[in-house]
């Protein structure tokens, strides 16, 4: 059955499962799936390619419905929403580009909420404009 009710904890809940997706794959703290991977001495190391696929996995099912969702006019708009958002912080001194670090964080919570928005969108439509998105008919 369907959820009817969509609310900003349920794209919270996205969204922060969107950013621990990202942050596990790659953060500049030194403690992700990309560090672990190219410190490696042996890359083949099961628990590598475990955790990797795993994040492939997550990866997928973010990215899909996020491109099932939106549409690649959305992505596009979506990410141009955010990079804007990004300028308009550099530009009124809130953050500076001499720091990469905090620049790459907050570009990193930028994609995390462009997925969330992507992979909560249906919900998000239905409430603005009452229609329903439907992709997969069940049978008796």
């Amino acid at each position: 059955m369907a959820i009817k009710t969509f609310n900003f904890f349920d794209y919270l809940v996205r969204l922060v499962l969107a950013l621990i997706l990202v942050f596990l794959t790659y953060n500049p703290s030194g403690y992700s799936w990309y560090h672990w991977f190219s410190s490696a001495v042996d890359k083949f190391e099961p628990t590598i390619m475990l955790a990797g696929l795993v994040l492939v996995i997550g990866w997928v099912i973010y990215l899909r419905a996020t491109a099932r969702s939106l549409g690649m006019l959305g992505i596009i708009l979506a990410t141009a929403f955010f990079a804007t958002l990004i300028w308009l912080m550099v530009d009124q001194g809130w953050l500076s580009l001499e720091n990469p670090t905090v620049f790459t964080y907050v570009s990193l919570v930028a994609l995390s909420a462009v997925m969330a928005t992507g992979i909560s969108w249906s919900h998000i439509r239905r409430k603005m404009t009452g229609q329903l998105d439907v992709d997969d008919v069940e049978g008796d």
